[in-house]
């Protein structure tokens, strides 16, 4: 084939990848960008094969070059983004967001205080939260010496889908009840915390609290934090329905839907932790007593620098810039 014939059989899709080129919406299309590269090596291949300097392997390889360059420069661009979500735009979001984080905190805590009071009230009551099997199972594991031994007794890794899984679904349902008003999630996190503070004072009852708080909040410190941020998320949802403020009741609905849902992606990687450390490291139940506590406090630290400290550095220097 002629090196004219080549260029005409082609030309016109080579005029179409350019036009593809100078379209802004290319960028965000990394797929159609790595065909197309693929297309335009082929073709540059024919050319430096069967016309070696002409117009058109010099053509080619430019153009190449050129969608060479957009791939690396999408691949900067989508980290660019990932690391602004994680580093400013979920800061920022946590801290517009602190009252409904707080009265998260407050409901979840008062529902730990009424399951405790609960238990210590009526013995029995633990049994119609946590079921009779779990408590069966649970006092027969302290008659043996091993009170937490249940962690130990699943494989590691179908304990961490599990518990991973579960722990991600007890958030989008904290975050869809926000749809039936604050009151459903209210109730998630209710029942969640009721579920707790009666767990405790079992343990308490069997003289094991500190025992239980140093091996559960190996993972809970995580876990119970992250289903207060997605009880927060609730709240949000539920009161952009409920106050719209200046906007409409479906554009309000739709930002506040919009925030929550950030807020509960946000929390994907605190439950994947909190998942494997209950699956790989809860079970070890005689492990010292200060990699308990350094677990525990380094749990404490990463919440308190993440959902509080960097919020309100974040926003801090957003005033000084605006200011400027």
């Amino acid at each position: 084939m002629r090196e004219i014939t080549f260029i005409k059989r082609n030309e016109q899709r080579w005029k179409e990848f350019e036009k593809l080129l100078n379209t802004k919406n290319t960028v965000s299309d990394p797929d159609l960008l790595a065909d197309l590269y693929t297309e335009l090596t082929d073709d540059l291949a024919w050319a430096q094969s069967h016309y070696p300097g002409g117009r058109s392997e010099k053509y080619l390889n430019s153009l190449t070059v050129k969608v060479h360059d957009s791939i690396h420069r999408t691949r900067k661009e989508d980290f660019s983004r990932l690391y602004g979500f994680w580093a400013f735009e979920l800061p920022e979001i946590y801290h517009r967001r602190r009252k409904e984080i707080l009265y998260s905190f407050i409901v979840i805590m008062a529902a730990m205080a009424i399951g405790y009071l609960s238990q210590t009230g009526e013995p029995d009551f633990v049994r119609a939260i946590l079921g009779d099997h779990y408590v069966n199972m649970t006092i027969s594991n302290i008659e043996r010496g091993e009170p937490l031994a249940v962690y130990a007794s699943q494989r590691k890794m179908d304990m961490f889908l599990g518990i991973t899984l579960n722990n991600i679904r007890v958030s989008f349902f904290a975050l869809m009840f926000g749809m039936l008003t604050v009151i459903g999630t209210g109730y998630i996190l209710m029942i969640n915390g009721i579920m707790i503070g009666s767990f405790l004072q079992f343990f308490n009852q069997h003289d094991l609290l500190g025992e239980a708080l140093r091996i559960v909040f190996i993972h809970g410190t995580l876990e119970v934090w992250a289903i207060v941020v997605a009880g927060a998320a609730g709240f949000v949802l539920g009161n952009s329905f409920l106050f719209p403020g200046s906007h409409t009741r479906i554009r309000s609905f739709g930002l506040g839907a919009k925030e929550a849902v950030k807020m509960i992606v946000g929390l994907i990687p605190v439950f994947i932790i909190a998942g494997f450390l209950e699956s790989f490291v809860t079970r070890y139940s005689s492990m010292p007593i200060f990699l308990s506590l350094l677990i525990i406090g380094a749990s404490l630290i990463f919440i308190i620098w993440y959902y509080i400290w960097l919020p309100r550095k974040s926003a801090n220097e957003s005033q000084l810039t605006s200011g400027h």
